[in-house]
């Protein structure tokens, strides 16, 4: 295996999807490549102090200098850029033998109602990236036919690999935040419109013996105060808890103990905590949009839509199917396909498609 270096560059931001998948990326395809006594790929990453990893040896730690000089690139064969959204350091011009690899997770900003000035410009910088790369590759299926539609990619391969998902540890003790006094609807995920939570809301009015939890960073204030406004004219908004970003034990915690997981996002690349969700054996339900129906696949329940009868009838009706079908064992075995080690193994395949 010739150097391949993973700009991690997007881990200077810490606790997000894009710091594990990183993390995740690098290490496991590390230790495929150890498995096979090849030569480790390195992960370029933003300064220590914006880290919560131990030092490897396959680390490399960007410098300010390197903006001017990166000897590291000398002998550089492949440079994968993990986001559509990032960056490509090398020069082309410089090291015209280097191969390109981008990863793109969502063109998002095409299903979010963002105004057109938006989606030009966050499209036009994709488009810059596809057109430096020698490969691309999509974390789902929708992504993929969504970069097909709105991309020009020429001859270049577009792969797909499937984010992995780790097997998330046991945990002891109780919740360090708080605990629900009753059974409990869950959610994850950022709040803003996209995540479309508020459409959840009238699952607490038709359950008065339910409580929701919403775990996640208030990422947009105004939409987190539409929800308790409209919490309020429920009757609900002592049921409803918003207690932000908590510590990995607590999601662990509140995944274990749920009644129920709820994610009915307008837009999503791939949909990391369905997942969580399922290793649980937990019943999932899903919006029916972008790539979630993919993720989720036949082990999950959808909305067709967000009107509030609908939305209680599609809980309801699924509830009733998961418990007398005894689903929960379907839900795990169809977690366990989302494996780390083998999107290592088929990102390793990429590499040496291009180089070879």
């Amino acid at each position: 295996m010739s150097r391949i270096i993973l700009d991690c560059d997007l881990m200077k931001f810490p606790h997000s999807g894009l710091y594990y998948y990183c993390q995740n990326l690098g290490e496991h395809i590390n230790q495929v490549l150890a498995e096979e006594n090849e030569p480790f790929v390195q992960m370029f990453l933003p300064p220590r102090k914006k880290l919560i990893l131990r030092p490897e040896p396959y680390h490399l730690v960007e410098r300010k200098w390197h903006k001017f000089f990166q000897p590291f690139l000398l002998d550089c064969r492949v440079w994968h850029a993990p986001f559509q959204s990032g960056r490509i350091f090398p020069n082309r011009k410089r090291f015209p033998n280097l191969k390109i690899v981008l990863t793109i997770h969502d063109l998002n900003v095409l299903h979010e109602g963002k105004p057109e000035p938006v989606q030009q410009k966050s499209m036009a910088h994709t488009q810059s990236l596809i057109d430096q790369s020698d490969a691309i590759i999509c974390i789902s299926e929708f992504t993929k036919r969504d970069v097909l539609a709105n991309c020009y990619v020429g001859e270049k391969p577009v792969h797909v690999i499937h984010n992995g998902v780790n097997k998330l540890p046991e945990v002891t003790g109780d919740v360090v935040g708080y605990k629900p006094a009753r059974e409990f609807l869950l959610g994850i995920g950022y709040l803003n419109k996209k995540k479309n939570f508020h459409v959840l809301l009238p699952l607490l009015e038709s359950n008065p013996d339910l409580e929701m939890i919403i775990i996640g960073h208030h990422d947009d204030p105004h939409y987190v105060d539409q929800m308790k406004r409209l919490a309020q004219q429920l009757g609900v908004e002592k049921r409803l808890h918003l207690p932000g970003t908590v510590s990995e034990g607590d999601k662990i915690w509140y995944l274990r103990n749920c009644k129920a997981f709820l994610h009915p996002s307008l837009a999503e690349g791939f949909g990391l905590p369905v997942v969580e969700a399922m290793q649980f054996g937990k019943p999932v339900f899903l919006s029916s949009f972008t790539s979630l129906p993919e993720i989720g696949g036949d082990a999950a329940f959808y909305f067709p839509d967000f009107d509030a009868n609908v939305v209680q009838d599609v809980y309801r009706q699924g509830m009733q199917e998961y418990e007398t079908s005894n689903l929960s064992e379907a839900v795990i075995t169809h977690a366990a396909q989302f494996d780390w080690a083998e999107s290592a193994r088929q990102y390793i395949a990429v590499y040496q498609s291009i180089i070879d």
